[in-house]
């Protein structure tokens, strides 16, 4: 099986092995762990934030950064088909209990200053005013879009204008950096607080990273214990993941082969694909994606179905140029 369902689906690196098996180990409820602590602290030095904090997925990133920002029953501004809103079982209204005001983006999810004006609700006896604007990069839904750093800032301008907080969702964000031959930094210092995952391109086994200023990380800490994500003897996972955090300039390989597959899954009759911007291709197809998926896992290739025509296949660090090319022969055999 060829599988590109996702960029989640790698093993870890024989590095990794040794990194968990080797990881020197504390308490990191207490802040004991060494291992844990030099990860937060080398996410902390790339991202140019204060502070860091790792928490198990990058769910509950998002959602703890979330509760963290809010008070409860104010309105988070988010766009349409991202992924805190879209496929986070409505985590934004269980956990922080805030109500969503969803913002169409354009055609890349990008979400501009004026939208975040429009959507912005001043408190007052009736309403409960706009606690936080949500964003994200790469955009997950439309097709891995990087979107530039200084159109993050414009929207983050405007929503500072008004005293709202911004959080970034950033599962991809070395995507988006690698994208734009640019640090990682650039994107992350016009908001408040950014979630990365290094279990996705990064290849890391487990775990991801909220990142902010040392008072927002001190509350991030409580609200992620009381969402049950205070680890123990954390350096076994943190080790791998300091040994991902090293992977990001080879990103520009599953750039370079997300191209070279739509390349060739363009040229076959049935299908459409646009050039992608990272290492997600979104494939349009003649019949339903559920059939179609099926007809390419039987040829031994993975997907997942992104709309009722609409497939994504994710490139990583666990298919190379020669399985790119076979995954191709095998599309072709099932369309």
């Amino acid at each position: 099986m060829i599988d590109l369902r996702s960029d989640t689906v790698t093993r870890p690196s024989d590095a990794m092995r040794e990194a968990a098996r080797d990881a020197n180990v504390g308490d990191d409820v207490y802040g004991e762990d060494p291992t844990v602590n030099e990860l937060e602290a080398r996410v902390a030095e790339v991202l140019g934030t204060e502070a860091a904090l790792f928490v198990p997925s990058g769910t509950m990133g998002n959602q703890v950064a979330a509760r963290t920002h809010t008070e409860r029953g104010e309105e988070v501004l988010c766009e349409r088909e991202s992924h805190i809103y879209k496929w986070e079982l409505a985590g934004l209204a269980q956990h922080a209990q805030v109500q969503p005001r969803t913002i169409e983006g354009d055609e890349r999810g990008v979400v501009a200053p004026e939208q975040v004006r429009e959507g912005y609700v001043e408190a007052d006896g009736h309403r409960p005013g706009t606690g936080l604007l949500t964003l994200e990069n790469t955009h997950n839904s439309k097709g891995g879009a990087a979107i530039a750093p200084e159109r993050i800032a414009e929207a983050a301008d405007a929503a500072h204008d008004r005293g709202v907080p911004v959080h970034l969702d950033g599962a991809r964000l070395f995507n988006a950096a690698a994208a734009h031959d640019a640090p990682a930094a650039e994107f992350v210092a016009p908001v408040d607080s950014v979630m990365c995952c290094l279990s996705k391109g990064l290849g890391a086994p487990v775990g991801s990273v909220l990142a902010g200023s040392e008072s927002f990380v001190e509350a991030a800490r409580r609200n992620r214990k009381l969402l049950g994500g205070g680890m123990r003897q954390a350096g076994i996972v943190a080790g791998p993941g300091l040994e991902a955090l090293e992977n990001r300039d080879r990103l520009a390989e599953d750039h370079r082969r997300a191209e070279r597959l739509a390349a060739g899954l363009d040229r076959i009759d049935g299908l459409s694909v646009e050039p992608p911007e990272t290492n997600i291709v979104l494939v349009e197809t003649d019949r339903p994606a559920e059939t179609f998926l099926d007809d390419c896992e039987r040829e031994g290739v993975g997907g997942v179905p992104f709309a009722d025509r609409v497939v994504r296949f994710c490139t990583h660090w666990d298919v190379d140029d020669d399985a790119i090319d076979a995954a191709v022969d095998a599309v072709r055999r099932a369309a």
